[in-house]
């Protein structure tokens, strides 16, 4: 389910973060699914609870996880107005980013084939799921 990897300079709590993220976003992981209690995910990954909780609680304070008191963390259902202001804050990324990549000088056409391919990608996963 997770796998860390100790070399990478990014924190333990966010690669925690973001392989929950992704297992949610590629559709593996749906609202309502109960996701290891931080006890069991330490013991699982060997790692100290309190990184666990702490990626758990962003995980929340973004709207990706909710907990139940007594029962433990489920994967939220989107909340529209959340979505959107997910959206805004990816888009303002992405603008930066771009800006960046005009620096380097990368041709708008590979960005956007990039992008694209991003797009195609996800529609034949989705497909492959169905």
């Amino acid at each position: 389910m997770i796998q860390l990897d100790f070399k990478n300079p990014k924190p333990i709590y966010e690669q925690i973060k973001d392989k929950i993220k992704e297992l949610v976003i590629n559709g593996i992981m749906k609202p309502g699914d109960k996701i290891p209690s931080v006890r069991e995910l330490a013991q699982i990954l060997t790692i100290n609870p309190n990184t666990i909780q702490k990626a758990y609680k962003d995980l929340e304070t973004e709207g990706f996880i909710y907990s139940v008191k007594g029962k433990g963390n489920f994967i939220s259902q989107p909340d529209s107005s959340y979505e959107q202001s997910r959206r805004d804050d990816i888009l303002v990324q992405i603008s930066k980013l771009t800006e960046e990549l005009i620096y380097l000088k990368t041709p708008e056409e590979s960005f956007l084939t990039m992008i694209k391919n991003i797009y195609r990608q996800k529609e034949v996963n989705k497909n492959d799921r169905c």
